[in-house]
């Protein structure tokens, strides 16, 4: 699996790498079937999360080789729980809902708590990770987001786009140019995929007693 790690080719001077081209192509797919909720998107997020997980591995990025991995576990946990089928659309997809209050303040507080924690163990450890406190607000934010996502909360969109913020000069900045730019691709895929998700729980909701259907 070395030719993984191998150089692709040269883009505006920057050294693309196989495994950080194919894994980020798989998580674009995984993003879009997303946005369509199909099933499929933790599938693709797994294959995703393994070829990444090399790549950032061969690099020494220990945080983000181990934010592959838990990207892996939930992915495993939100294939399960969309395969439990219990919260259906009229058309047989998952339904989606925007969170509730609760709900929005638990993901805000673990998404805080755990980049101290983490952004704490990194510089604590240089070794795991070359830029500690940005590598552990992606590490973290990703699992908030995937986390929401497998509970079809609309917020999970806006998790990516503040990972997006910091995803896209972190990647440049350690030689995987490729990420940076699918970063950007996901930028758009994000805003187009919460205004999907946004309309579709509006239009779930149930009409007030006495209200025109």
């Amino acid at each position: 699996m070395n030719w993984l790690n191998s150089e692709a080719f040269t883009l505006f001077d920057q050294h693309i790498m196989w495994s950080d081209m194919i894994g980020n192509v798989v998580g674009l797919i995984a993003l879009a079937l997303g946005w369509r909720r199909s099933i499929w998107t933790w599938p693709a997020q797994f294959v995703s999360g393994l070829i990444l997980f090399t790549a950032f591995a061969a690099a020494h990025l220990s945080g983000s080789a181990g934010k592959q991995v838990v990207v892996m576990l939930v992915a495993s946990w939100g294939f399960w729980q969309w395969n439990r089928g219990r919260r259906q659309a009229q058309d047989g997809s998952v339904a989606v809902r925007f969170a509730t209050n609760p709900e929005r303040l638990l993901l805000v507080g673990a998404a805080a708590v755990g980049t101290l924690a983490v952004g704490g163990l990194f510089t604590l450890y240089p070794s795991l990770s070359w830029d500690p406190w940005p590598d552990a607000y992606i590490f973290v934010g990703t699992i908030v987001a995937m986390y929401a996502q497998a509970r079809g909360m609309v917020e999970f969109w806006f998790a990516w786009l503040l990972v997006d913020l910091v995803g896209v000069p972190l990647n440049f900045a350690n030689g995987f140019a490729f990420s940076g730019f699918v970063y950007v691709i996901y930028g758009a895929l994000v805003l187009w995929g919460l205004r999907d998700w946004w309309l579709r729980s509006r239009d779930a909701r149930p009409a007030l007693e006495g209200a025109p259907a």
